[in-house]
């Protein structure tokens, strides 16, 4: 087998299995560094072993047994002896039980997010944690997340592992009343996980991380089937998983949600994500976050019925979910919408409150949409500005050519003037 097959074999099981088989290593010991350093390991070795052997029939069991035997190694080097001889033993036993029972392979993933989620992890890396440890996302994919740099962020993820292990935090899904603090985390880890798959339309893999996020959210969802946030995450997931289809072209263009054919939208995600939003709306309670942004991807449904916007609602929500939340990307996205309902002058006066804010200027988002609105107002040296600033933050091939196109019309204008 040659080398680039095996590659590809190696990536396709980390994409679909990283998660499930770092709660699984990480669940006895609770040491969340080690599993993955153990993981990494042994797929260092599959690089090495599957060309020569072929990849296995269940590369899952043949990762999880290699990266078992690099904990027994940790174990002898770093622990005491007598320690070590019963943590090496009770390893050893999971070895020979998985050997007889290769295909099945306990999915720990939940017990694992909620395990990050608890009191004793600082709040504000929670949901980072559950993204690496669940998806193996990069500190640096999770800090453009996040808004904050790199660097900072890979401290705050180490400090919180060594807390998991050092505390004893077990892996478990808590108790109903221990739910509130920690559901929140999950919440936002499962939906940052779908929107990085949203926005880089132009990866292969995007579509599996994404799909990945909405099976998590299912099960969140009947795990727990009287929480409204919970119903209202997974229904706005399917709002969006709805357009999938129409965000290309037959040549495959990207296209944004004002030029997409509502024709290609898919009516049974979005009946799914309908009912879900009227059961989170009965519910007792005021809306949370994922409800109102719910309710806002319902509102675009309403040209898929009657061909026109609704986007007097969809500013009236933002108004309601900025209130609640006080996010940056609220204002952009309010911005947007108000520009499409009075002008792009409307939302370019909307947009001048974050000038200056530090977490906007690696943003791409903010960029491209300031590029659009400056171009539409007839801004072009400014818009060429912008839209050159999002380019080059853009990593989507597909969005990239989408933004690329809008380069030469502003070029032109701006050589006739």
């Amino acid at each position: 087998m040659v080398e680039h097959e095996v590659g590809r074999a190696a990536e396709r099981v980390a994409r679909e299995s990283y998660g499930r088989l770092v709660a699984y290593l990480a669940a006895r010991n609770r040491d969340v560094a080690s599993a993955e350093d153990a993981l990494s390991e042994a797929f260092a070795a599959a690089l090495r072993t599957w060309p020569v052997d072929g990849v296995p029939d269940n590369p899952d069991a043949w990762l999880l047994t290699a990266a078992r035997r690099r904990q027994i190694d940790a174990a002898r080097r770093n622990q005491t002896r007598k320690a070590g001889e019963e943590h090496i033993q009770r390893i050893g036993d999971e070895i020979e039980a998985m050997a007889e029972e290769q295909d099945a392979i306990p999915d720990r993933r939940l017990a694992l997010m909620f395990a990050c989620a608890h009191p004793a992890i600082e709040r504000s890396v929670r949901t980072p944690l559950i993204l690496q440890t669940i998806l193996g996302l990069t500190a640096e994919d999770i800090s453009a997340a996040f808004l904050i740099p790199p660097g900072t962020m890979g401290q705050r993820l180490v400090r919180a592992k060594l807390r998991i292990r050092d505390a004893g935090i077990p892996f478990r899904v808590p108790d109903p009343e221990e739910l509130p603090e920690r559901l929140g985390a999950v919440l936002d880890a499962i939906y940052a996980a779908y929107t990085k798959g949203w926005h880089e339309v132009g990866d292969d893999a995007v579509p599996e991380v994404a799909d990945e996020a909405i099976w998590l959210g299912r099960l969140v969802v009947s795990l727990l089937p009287d929480e409204p946030e919970a119903k209202g995450m997974l229904a706005l997931m399917l709002y969006t998983a709805a357009r999938r289809e129409a965000r290309r072209d037959a040549a495959g263009t990207y296209l944004p949600l004002e030029q997409q054919d509502t024709g290609l939208w898919d009516e049974s995600r979005i009946a799914l994500a309908e009912n879900l939003l009227h059961q989170a709306n009965t519910a007792a309670g005021p809306s949370g976050r994922y409800q109102i942004e719910a309710a806002i991807q319902s509102a675009h449904v309403t040209r898929r019925l009657t061909g026109v916007s609704n986007w007097p609602a969809v500013v009236a929500l933002y108004d309601h979910l900025f209130g609640l939340t006080g996010s940056p990307v609220v204002v952009l996205n309010r911005a947007v919408a108000r520009a499409e309902m009075e002008g792009p002058r409307a939302g370019l006066a909307d947009l001048a409150s974050l000038d200056g804010d530090k977490r906007m200027l690696s943003y791409q988002p903010y960029w491209a949409a300031k590029g659009h609105l400056l171009s539409r107002a007839g801004d072009t040296d400014a818009a060429i500005e912008a839209l050159t600033v999002a380019i080059g933050l853009t990593t989507d091939a597909a969005v990239k050519g989408y933004l690329l196109s809008m380069l030469p019309s502003q070029a032109h204008d701006r050589r006739r003037q």
